[in-house]
């Protein structure tokens, strides 16, 4: 059994604040300590469930955030601040299931930390006309490659958000966010167990494959009008309104790289802050 673990770090339980997931944040090695910790509980309910084969995508911010030899079963491990892909980059048609560790909820969410790939330039995105976070464009990728998504780790939010696009994806809940800025966490150790067995068990259970409807349509609220003309730069995308802008493919991966091009392009528009 292979397996894909896509990581961010904000929906990890004892995180809170941007603080302890930003390379100089005077609590990122906090922030890192608890990311790999429920990254190895991962690891270890995958191997229980019978996975010979794992890789861990470094997904959040400068994607360079976890010690590589700490991983648990000589995971492979992918990092680095460019990849095409993004959160998806290394996921192929080899392999079994997917795991989305430590997401957090979307952008418009009360969830804490809740952004969508980009809080300085994306205000909501919708697809087949759904809000959703980074879970269901990312499931964009695993039903091209027809993998299917088994786990979601996070808040009280970030299931619900999946579940649209993810038809039976198990939601591991580590945390309650009380605002965007406050969460009631799990003890980190009791997080790593429910992660460890939930990521075991759904993988044992046979989990079905994303069912996003084609061809689809994704709409972006952008912060700016000056963001959403330089989104209409890209092939295929038109202007909704002031800020919003909108593309429709047959095709689930060029939809989520439309995406993720739109998302590079309007970084050069965001001011310093």
């Amino acid at each position: 059994m292979k397996v894909f673990i896509s990581v961010d770090m904000e929906g990890v339980a004892g995180i809170s604040d941007w603080e302890q997931c930003l390379p100089g944040g005077d609590d990122y090695p906090l922030g890192r300590e608890l990311v790999l910790g429920e990254v190895n509980a991962a690891i270890d309910g995958a191997v229980a469930a019978g996975a010979d084969e794992i890789l861990v995508n470094d997904s959040h911010s400068v994607m360079r955030n976890l010690p590589p030899a700490a991983l648990g079963a000589r995971a492979s491990y992918l990092s680095g601040r460019f990849k095409p892909l993004y959160m998806m980059e290394g996921l192929d048609a080899t392999y079994d299931a997917v795991v989305f560790l430590g997401y957090h909820a979307a952008m418009q969410s009360p969830g804490v930390l809740s952004h969508t790939y980009n809080p300085r330039a994306i205000a909501e995105v919708r697809l087949n006309t759904i809000v959703t976070g980074e879970a269901g464009l990312n499931a964009l990728v695993a039903q091209h490659h027809g993998v299917p998504v088994a786990v979601v780790t996070g808040d009280q939010y970030v299931g619900p958000e999946a579940a649209p696009f993810c038809p039976g994806i198990a939601t591991i809940e580590v945390k309650r966010s009380v605002s965007r800025y406050a969460a009631e966490h799990l003890h980190p150790d009791t997080a790593r167990e429910r992660i460890r067995d939930g990521v075991a068990s759904a993988l044992r259970a046979a989990p079905t494959l994303p069912r996003i409807a084609l061809p689809g349509t994704v709409e972006v609220e952008l912060v700016s009008p000056d963001m959403a003309e330089q989104a209409t730069w890209i092939d295929g995308v038109t202007r909704l309104d002031g800020r919003t802008v909108s593309f429709t493919d047959d095709d689930a991966l060029r939809l989520f790289r439309r995406f993720m091009t739109l998302v590079f392009l309007t970084r050069s528009l965001v001011e310093p802050g």
